[in-house]
């Protein structure tokens, strides 16, 4: 049964039962009748359906949006969180109706900025020492405010032009709060909904608040910043600002100040000589860069984030910032995404199939011809496009939603990447219409595959590992002796089990022969004592035979 936790703080200022907030969201949905998406009413609990039916649905004029639309506009009423889990639920694809993906995306996290505690007062509480101390200038009045932190320009004492950002008083009670509402809410839309059952609700919000608690810590997106500026080193096509260490806390994040053009303002870019299309085709080779050669992306890559440098004509560079969402892949995501995507392209769709068991992430028992047959439905319908119009970021939903349908789970990592090229894509795309994706993709994944594969890569893999196999050398015997001993001791174990089983058989065996015995000479006697010279001797003892025979009938039928 879903029960409500007692109360909880929603703000920083003032504490606010857990119930109001309860009502707040069911009075929202009410006037966006969002009443439309319970498509299993028979599955909600009957007590929880007499409190939905007293939700006031009838006072709200009837919406004629359509329903996708009013979802979108009930988060945006509810404010920050759910935007952002919105914008969350718009990366799942592969569950999502690409109508409500698409209305999702277009979220907005608009959200003004906080005035009390001053941007002062913050940085002076989380450094312990005076403003003063630290910045010649801290300008009181943000640059940029969003749901969870707000940034503020400033100066060091030495000079330098940086940004501050910090973290909104209070929002970590209020996430807490609502995490918990939405918890509870998965809960009822996973089992009242087909949408739910299908999205995994549950799980969903428990990546959400894994992606949102990460947010809320600084510290931890100045070490992403600080990574990825690492691994693009002396780059002349991605620059990764510096973060302060030293001015930096969990709340608190000093970092170099970028100026560059939005990626999104086209006619600013035409203005400074950027070549659009050499610009495209940067941006799609650096992310491949990232999930290829550094299995380590930025994942949050839209238009907000993302400048491009002004004085970069020739060789266009971005800038990126806010990294605090950053996605990673295993070796075996990285073999398994290159090898399908040019197994795919080359539509050699036996080899999708067989690389996805081979993956283990398809059942092992999974038909192959079967999934090649729906691997080709799928990608043969796209492939009779232009090679410039086909969505690289939509094939790879089509094949994870196909993947599905034999039971693959697709992980978080992967949902990322899923995102993060969609972004770039669409992106690329904005810059230049033109932009052939798969003439940019397929060269890098060819070249990554060979590198893979190539002698010396693979030698000086051996040369990784081998100090780990000499400091190893020294415990060969010891774990040779081990693996000795735990095999004669699971032997012996065998031994002891099959030797309790056969024990166990033959005294079964015995008590059946034994009743089997019993019941006859029972059922033996019993008829016996039913002759009359039998009988005419045991007078005395009139219930005898009949006694007998149900003992018979005992140990032969129900002792059997």
């Amino acid at each position: 049964m879903l029960s409500l936790p007692p109360s909880h703080t929603l703000s920083g200022s003032a504490t606010v039962p857990y119930l109001p907030r309860l009502l707040k969201i069911l009075n929202v949905a009410a006037k966006y009748r969002l009443d439309e998406f319970l498509t299993r009413r028979s599955a909600i609990p009957l007590r929880l359906l007499i409190r939905l039916h007293g939700v006031p649905w009838s006072f709200h004029r009837v919406r004629r949006e359509h329903k996708y639309r009013r979802l979108r506009l009930a988060l945006e009423d509810l404010g920050p969180i759910y935007i952002k889990l919105g914008q969350l639920l718009s990366t799942r694809r592969d569950f999502l109706d690409m109508a409500l993906a698409d209305e999702l995306q277009s979220l907005q996290d608009r959200v003004p900025p906080f005035n009390t505690p001053g941007i002062t007062e913050i940085v002076e509480l989380a450094l312990g020492l005076p403003a003063d101390r630290v910045f010649s200038e801290l300008n009181q009045e943000p640059l940029a405010s969003a749901s969870v932190a707000q940034v503020h320009s400033a100066r060091l004492i030495s000079g330098e032009e940086v940004v501050v950002k910090v973290i909104r008083p209070g929002i970590d009670k209020t996430v807490n709060a609502d995490i918990k509402l939405l918890q509870l809410m998965a809960a009822f839309v996973e089992k009242a909904t087909t949408i739910g059952k299908r999205l995994h609700a549950i799980e969903v919000i428990r990546d959400y608040e894994r992606i949102i608690q990460d947010e809320l810590n600084l510290v931890a997106e100045g070490a992403n910043t600080t990574q990825l500026r690492r691994n693009f080193e002396n780059s002349d096509k991605l620059y990764i600002p510096k973060v302060f260490w030293e001015y930096s806390r969990s709340n608190v994040l000093v970092m170099e100040r970028i100026y560059g053009i939005p990626v999104s303002d086209i006619a600013s870019l035409k203005a400074h000589g950027i070549d659009l299309k050499k610009l495209a085709e940067t941006g799609v080779e650096i992310f491949f860069t990232q999930v290829f050669t550094h299995s380590y992306f930025h994942a949050d890559m839209h238009p907000g984030n993302i400048f491009v440098a002004p004085d970069k004509v020739a060789q266009p560079q971005y800038i990126a910032i806010d990294c605090a969402i950053i996605g990673s892949l295993s070796k075996d995501d990285q073999q398994y995404l290159a090898r399908n995507l040019l197994a795919i392209f080359k539509r050699d769709y036996r080899k999708v199939a067989r690389l996805h068991v081979e993956c283990g992430w398809v059942p092992k028992e999974t038909k192959i011809h079967e999934f090649e047959a729906a691997m080709r439905t799928v990608c043969e319908p796209i492939f009779e496009k232009p090679l410039k119009d086909i969505s690289f970021g939509q094939l790879l939903v089509q094949l994870f939603r196909t993947a599905g349908r034999f039971n693959m789970e697709v992980q978080p990592s992967l949902v990322l990447l899923q995102k993060t090229l969609l972004n770039v894509e669409g992106l690329g795309r904005q810059l230049y219409p033109d932009l052939d994706l798969w003439k940019t993709a397929l060269p890098f994944l060819e070249s990554w595959n060979a590198r893979r594969m190539n002698p010396f890569t693979l030698m000086a893999r051996v040369q990784e590992n081998v100090p780990d196999w000499i400091e190893q050398l020294p415990m060969l015997p010891q774990i040779l002796i081990n693996a000795a001993t735990d095999t004669r001791q699971l032997a012996l174990i065998n031994q002891n089990l099959e030797n309790l089983q056969n024990k166990q058989v033959e005294t079964h065996a015995r008590r059946r022969r034994y009743n089997r015995y019993a019941g006859l000479a029972a059922l033996a006697a019993g008829l016996l004592s039913l002759h009359p010279a039998v009988n005419e001797w045991l007078q005395t003892l009139p219930l005898t035979g009949t006694v007998l025979f149900v003992v018979g009938v005992y140990f032969l039928y129900f002792r059997r």
